[in-house]
């Protein structure tokens, strides 16, 4: 049963690696080298090996929905900083602070031991994390606000941040409506 479970998560992380190369045979503007296909594909293949030794099937479904939002969520914001980076570009050195923040909630959910409650409060930790690491970022970059189109960006920045912190929010409300779930000792 074990080894059905890895490969369905091995089948589900080559399919979605398939749709940039997919995306590559048809357009430019999509220019991936084989280490990204590799990463996308280890970050792909851990988040659904975590969830799987998370979640059990005896597991409330609030509990489910929680773990696999916190982990979709984590994924999300590693992939978007990796992409586009989450203020400014990429290659803005105040994005490696929001790795941070999915470190923050793995450190949690470990202290928690996978509780529901102590996984509340991690997920809270997390999107406090995020927050600060916002704050801080925006300080360190100081964007220029003289134009319209400048507003525009730093208000593209802290909503694309808060959207994270909602999604790290809304898996600890899940988490804390669960109950007092307990996941391995």
């Amino acid at each position: 049963m074990q080894s059905r479970r890895i490969l369905r998560i091995v089948l589900v992380a080559g399919f979605i690696v398939l749709l940039p190369f997919l995306a590559m045979q048809f357009t430019g503007s999509v220019a991936w080298d084989p280490a990204d296909f590799v990463l996308l594909f280890t970050l792909l293949f851990l988040t659904g090996l975590t969830y799987e030794a998370v979640v059990t099937k005896s597991s409330p479904l609030t509990y489910r929905a929680a773990v696999g939002l916190a982990l979709a969520s984590a994924l999300l914001l590693v992939l978007a900083n990796l992409a586009v980076g989450l203020v400014g570009s990429e290659d803005n050195p105040a994005n490696r602070m929001f790795f941070a923040v999915p470190l923050v909630g793995v450190v949690g959910a470990l202290l928690a031991r996978f509780h529901a409650q102590g996984m509340a409060r991690a997920l809270i930790a997390t999107a406090l994390t995020h927050v600060l690491a916002t704050v801080i970022a925006l300080v360190l970059w100081r964007p220029p606000l003289g134009s319209a189109e400048e507003l525009f960006g730093l208000a593209r920045v802290v909503s694309g941040n808060a959207f994270f912190v909602a999604l790290f929010v809304a898996s600890a409300l899940l988490f804390r409506r669960t109950g007092n779930v307990k996941r391995l000792n």
